[in-house]
């Protein structure tokens, strides 16, 4: 099965503030660099489209003709627990550093692992698989293209944050 990848765009969020689950704003940049986006889906037909049901990634969908894409929790962003909107260097956790010597296993305080996201994205795509899908598309976070690659087998857990793809960015992968 073909699966096109896509992004969100950028948030209008401060750099280093960890946020995964909350439903951030998207900055004011969004028409331009969603049309990008548009023009490097052009001409594609998907089987079925799927969107995190975050604003950020369903907004990106609906401006790129698929309003009507299927919504997925399983597609959300790495939950962060405790530290969802708080910048990275004020987190007053000694479990921080734990989670960044170890963060494919080590779950973040009252959230999540990259394991645990890669078992969600994993358990989508080998659902989507069964399905009999040709090619589908899905608009979701960087978290969750990385383990969509790490299912591929085209990125290795251990390297998996070196292939983050850009906001608004399109890959395509093969389950």
């Amino acid at each position: 099965m073909k699966v096109t990848l896509i992004r969100h765009t950028s948030v209008d969020v401060p750099k280093g503030v960890c946020y995964g689950f909350t439903d951030v704003p998207l900055n004011t940049s969004f028409p331009t660099e969603a049309a990008q986006t548009a023009q490097n889906l052009d001409g594609l037909t998907f089987d079925e489209v799927f969107s995190s049901p975050l604003t950020r990634a369903r907004r990106l969908a609906e401006f790129c003709g698929y309003a009507d894409a299927t919504l997925d929790d399983r597609l959300k962003e790495m939950n962060f627990g405790d530290w969802e909107m708080k910048l990275f260097d004020e987190i007053n956790d000694p479990h921080l550093q734990v989670w960044y010597n170890d963060y494919l296993h080590e779950r973040t305080r009252n959230g999540e692992s990259f394991t645990d996201q890669y078992l969600r994205v994993a358990n989508f795509l080998g659902e989507m698989k069964k399905r009999g899908y040709q090619h589908i598309a899905v608009f979701a976070h960087g978290g969750v293209l990385i383990s969509a690659q790490v299912y591929a087998g085209t990125v290795k857990k251990e390297e998996a944050f070196s292939a983050l793809t850009p906001y608004g960015g399109v890959i395509c992968i093969e389950v």
